[in-house]
């Protein structure tokens, strides 16, 4: 019995040596469980005394350094008095793990083996000075370890005779090396060169490596191996450059094989990160618990979790690598969808207020318009109507092209909830924005007959100290109706009497917590997110899934598409004659660089400083000409603005800070220099600065070299001036990660899936939706392991 307790005391002070990183027994202190209890029922040991220490040792992976630190001191202690007879209640509360800290504030227990997260310490193979080199590339643990997939592969299981080797071809031959390694150095003496000779039946292949002189210490004469690499040839003769090579008596992972390439980091090989996940692939791939449910894996035709993460390291052939390939790309669409469908879920679950105007006097206000709305703008005012008699809290994507009205849209949401009694907020990303949306929508409103001067206010950064002040008392007090602001909103101090309406423009701009923010100002109000930037059809299914969506795809009347040129360097001489033209006409024009300054004098980017002198003394000089960028201070900019729209400025010229909702009716034409520099979305968006009269206008583009004059995108702005198309486009050149600007919670980009594929997303939208449908909270037994799961792609759910 004694031999028992002692073998138990050995393990935990082992442990303690080693820092308590879970590695006395390999595989982590879960894999004594067998030992435990196999002695233990020969030792007769008492149940009460048997069970908390195998429930011990079983958990142990989920507790903190300190945690374990504490628990195996006191362990110690115990097993250090003679003998053994009971656990006292103190002993007993720590063996159940569950009163340690760590656990408790985590919740339930894991689902999966607590071993799989048991520090990557534990196996064999990686010590500290390898555990440096996995912690750079992101993996601590053995979960960690078997999601390290390969970035890609390369083919060797072709299998050929030395006779049958074609140049070029990347394969594998098998043969013994003939004769001595012989080693020289390269003529520059910068290299040294280890050459032999592989034969088999059929004839030799030269190896070369290269500064790896201890290979002739590896590869002895007689020596059989297998070699797989490249074919290339030199003085005539084929030869393989730095093959893989490994012994051919023992099972081949480098060669022979469809081989991984994983991302690695210096002080690593391929070979080393290799051979470690092999050595444990099956062992731990074997421990995964499936968590997704038995209709998924047959609905969706899906290899079990075991299978698919031992087929994605080594592959046993092409059709296993595609179909582990398959699962991890629908993982994470599902996992996606699943994320944005529970908090549309958990947010749908809640009650809000009801807010309805009589029809007449909506009708009257629509009457009230200097201007006739479209019918996509009335059918957006009706989903927003019934979003806001729903009793639910309104959660809708209102998405448009430049220009098509959707500010006119969200007065009418305003004027439903302020008509009741209530408040509304605006929120903008710029100072600029902001102060065009409360010049327009007060308008609006005021004209419309919805609110007074004195109840709607605007709250920027700038605004005087007194005059935020008195608005923050109005807002609190409820005598505001209406505030207009940038992320100033989302700050302590800003409170409201009784805010039901949130309105969120260029939503993409903001992350989800400071959604969470403006939501936290009111009781379940109901949020209108509006964007410029039109979101194709997967990212409206996936990422913003979560929202409901209503498009306005139809331009006022009157409104003249833009008509875009593309200029090489030889024609800006061209496109300042056409700028002079318009401004001779009374009309005002954009020059828009991607830079604000350069130090560089070769920089291939123009920048808007340097040009801006250029352009004044040499280019313009009768014509008066401003200039915004993003290190301006705020009341500057505004200034700035302010001078050109009430035309003090004939041409502005600027960076991209213009970029977003900016509304000059008198500008007719727009020059984009360095115009490769910009993705399609921004190029689309500066574009819409200009054709908002009914003039013609013109948008001319100019890449940084001619080089570039055939780059797609411009081609592609110079065809089409539909931003829904375009944004197609843009996600397909620069991915989701890049077109949203962000990183939505979530979302942490794919290694797998084609954002592309609509067939994809609409069967895991499906899946999630019905798992939903069927366990909104994920709390029956069945869904345990999906939770867990869901809990690595949203922490936060």
């Amino acid at each position: 019995m004694l031999d028992f307790y002692n073998k138990i005391k050995q393990v935990l002070s082992l442990e303690k040596e080693k820092g308590f990183q879970n590695s006395a027994v390999a595989g982590g202190l879960g894999n004594f469980l067998v030992f435990i209890k196999k002695h233990g029922e020969q030792n007769n040991i008492h149940s009460d005394i048997l069970a908390p220490i195998l429930n011990y040792f079983e958990s142990y992976a989920l507790l903190s350094t300190k945690d374990r630190e504490k628990s195996i001191d006191i362990i110690i202690n115990w097993l250090s008095d003679k003998p053994k007879t009971d656990i006292n209640k103190k002993l007993q509360d720590l063996l159940s793990v569950s009163k340690i800290s760590n656990i408790g504030s985590a919740g339930s227990p894991r689902m999966q083996d607590p071993a799989i997260y048991a520090d990557i310490r534990s196996i064999k193979g990686i010590g500290n000075k390898n555990y440096k080199h996995f912690e750079k590339l992101g993996i601590k643990n053995i979960y960690d370890l078997l999601r390290h997939y390969p970035r890609r592969y390369q083919d060797f299981s072709k299998l050929k005779t030395i006779n049958n080797i074609e140049f070029g071809e990347e394969l594998t031959v098998a043969g013994i090396i003939t004769g001595k390694i012989h080693t020289r150095k390269s003529k520059r003496g910068n290299l040294k060169i280890s050459e032999t000779l592989l034969t088999d039946s059929t004839g030799s292949l030269r190896l070369t490596f290269f500064n790896q002189p201890y290979i002739s210490s590896q590869l002895k004469d007689g020596t059989s191996i297998v070699v797989s690499g490249k074919v290339d040839m030199y003085l005539g003769r084929y030869v393989m450059n730095n093959p893989e090579w490994e012994p051919l008596d023992q099972e081949q992972i480098h060669t022979n094989r469809i081989v991984p390439i994983y991302p690695a980091t210096s002080g690593i090989t391929q070979r080393q990160i290799r051979k470690i996940i092999k050595k444990n692939l099956d062992f731990w791939s074997g421990k995964l618990k499936e968590f997704f449910p038995d209709r998924i894996i047959e609905n969706e035709k899906l290899p079990i979790i075991s299978e698919a993460i031992s087929q994605i390291h080594f592959p046993e052939s092409g059709t296993n690598l595609k179909s582990s390939q398959n699962r991890f790309a629908f993982e994470e669409i599902f996992f996606l969808q699943l994320g944005v469908l529970l908090q549309k879920a958990k947010w749908q679950a809640n009650q809000a207020r009801k807010f309805s105007l009589p029809k007449e006097l909506i009708n009257n206000r629509k009457k009230l318009l200097p201007y006739v709305l479209t019918s996509a703008q009335l059918k957006a005012i009706e989903d927003i109507e019934n979003d806001l008699v729903a009793g639910k809290p309104m959660n809708r994507l209102l998405q448009g092209d430049v220009g098509s009205g959707k500010t006119v849209v969200a007065k009418f949401a305003i004027e439903t909830v302020i008509g009741s009694g209530s408040q509304a907020a605006i929120l903008a990303p710029t100072s600029i924005l902001v102060e065009q949306h409360f010049n327009t929508i007060s308008e609006l409103l005021i004209n419309s007959g919805s609110i007074s001067k004195g109840e709607i206010a605007l709250l920027i950064g700038q605004t005087p100290q007194k005059e935020k002040e008195r608005i923050l008392r109005e807002l609190k007090s409820g005598k505001m109706k209406c505030v207009i602001g940038t992320h100033a909103l989302l700050e302590d101090p800003v409170e409201f009497h009784d805010l039901q309406l949130a309105v969120i423009d260029e939503q993409h701009r903001f992350g989800v917590n400071q959604r969470k923010a403006l939501r936290s100002k009111g009781d379940n109000l109901h949020l209108l997110v509006m964007t410029a930037t039109p979101i194709p059809r997967s990212l409206a299914l996936t990422v913003y899934g979560d929202l409901d969506v209503t498009t306005i795809d139809e331009m006022p009347p009157g409104r003249k598409p833009v008509k875009t040129l593309l200029f090489d360097q030889a024609k800006r001489k061209k496109a300042y004659e056409l700028i002079e033209e318009q401004v001779r006409k009374g009309f005002q024009a954009f020059i828009v660089y991607p830079m604000i300054d350069s130090g560089d004098e070769d920089d291939m980017y123009k920048s808007a400083v340097k040009e801006y002198q250029r352009i004044q003394k040499d280019i313009f000089p009768d014509f008066k000409i401003g200039l915004m960028h993003g290190r301006l201070k705020q009341p500057e900019k505004d200034r700035i603005m302010e001078n050109f729209r009430s035309h003090e400025y004939n041409v502005l010229i600027s960076t991209t800070v213009i970029e977003v909702g900016v509304d000059i009716p008198g500008a007719t034409i727009v020059l984009i220099e360095s115009a490769n520099h910009f993705g399609l979305a921004q190029l689309h968006q500066i574009r819409g600065r200009v054709g908002r009269n009914k003039e013609d206008s013109l948008c001319i583009l100019i890449p940084a070299n001619d080089d570039a004059i055939e780059n797609e995108r411009l081609i592609a702005m110079t065809r089409i001036n539909d931003g829904f198309k375009l944004a197609e486009i843009d996600l397909n050149f620069r991915g989701p990660g890049e077109f949203l600007g962000t990183r939505q919670s979530g979302y942490a980009g794919f290694k797998f899936a084609n954002i592309f594929d609509i067939k994809l997303i609409e069967a895991s939208r499906r899946q999630a939706q019905y798992i939903i449908n069927l366990d909104p909270s994920l709390k029956q037994t069945g869904h345990q392991l999906l939770r867990e799961e869901l809990n690595i792609y949203w922490p936060e759910i």
